[in-house]
């Protein structure tokens, strides 16, 4: 003989606020997970250590303008310059937005709801490039305030900083499609770290060696298609071809449209690479 318990469950009668409330949910979770926002104080040390040494630079310029009447540090160069920054702030951060759901195997359970891969993945790359750009925007917005606000003889730098804005969510995006990819292939936070920066450094450091070789052999025309392979040097040429702003490399960059569309084309198949990664794991 079986009995019926009234345990207490309520059936939900509010609003269905439907797929993109829960895409954007997702997305939200996931940005406050970058900045370590919900967890322990030592998981916000490394994102907020990172967001205020991006400040410097702008702290600097702007003392540079109201004490010495001099312009500080170009918008255009300030990717370039952070770029070290930037890269670290990725390989940290890029793992605890990919790593828990792949190492815990919770994935099933957010494509259990009406979430797709696609929106999965889209609310953790816009998350993570929502964060690389705030660090890249909030100084520069600073330093452009500043200027304004110091009033240097002849007109403010406009141009040059919604320049670099623009710019600069390009290279964002750039960046969380790729650092996310490379990260989501472990499930180890450790080594998705270890991952991110040494493909970092082994495209800063191959820049300047491949650059070098192919000038002292005459051939200048291919050692500016070295600069390319990092992407902070690739988006600042998208940047010089855009906006007409002075090049942040040796030598300048090859001419014309070819360094956009090699940017669009890296971030389609760092975001193909990162839906294929969870559509493997989520078939598991």
């Amino acid at each position: 003989m079986s009995e019926i318990y009234d345990i207490g469950y309520r059936h939900y009668d509010g609003p269905r606020l439907g797929r993109g409330h829960t895409t954007l949910a997702l997305t939200v979770h996931s940005l406050r997970g970058v900045f370590g926002l919900g967890r322990p104080a030592r998981g916000k040390i490394v994102p907020f250590a990172l967001a205020a040494i991006m400040m410097l630079p702008a702290v600097v310029s702007i003392a540079m303008m109201a004490l010495l009447r001099q312009r500080g540090m170009s918008y255009s160069g300030f990717a370039v310059f952070m770029q070290a920054v930037l890269a670290i702030f990725l390989a940290a951060q890029a793992p605890t937005v990919v790593a828990p759901d792949l190492r815990f195997r919770v994935l099933p359970l957010y494509l259990s709801r009406p979430v797709t891969i696609t929106e999965y993945v889209g609310a953790k790359v816009v998350a993570m490039t929502l964060a690389l750009y705030a660090l890249l925007a909030v100084p520069m917005t600073v330093m452009f305030l500043g200027e304004l606000l110091v009033d240097l003889p002849g007109a403010p730098r406009t141009k040059e900083y919604a320049g670099a804005m623009v710019t600069g969510l390009l290279l964002a995006l750039l960046l969380a499609a790729f650092g996310l990819a490379i990260a989501s292939l472990t499930p180890r936070r450790g080594l998705g770290v270890a991952s991110v920066i040494a493909v970092y450094l082994l495209a800063s450091a191959s820049v300047p060696i491949l650059y070098g070789t192919l000038l002292s052999a005459g051939n200048d025309d291919a050692a500016r298609w070295a600069w390319l392979i990092n992407p902070f040097w690739l988006v600042d040429a998208v940047q010089v071809w855009l906006f007409g702003t002075t090049p942040n490399s040796e030598g300048g960059y090859p001419g014309g449209p070819v360094s956009f569309v090699i940017v669009v084309l890296l971030i389609a198949a760092a975001a193909a690479a990162l839906a294929l990664r969870y559509r493997k794991a989520a078939s598991r």
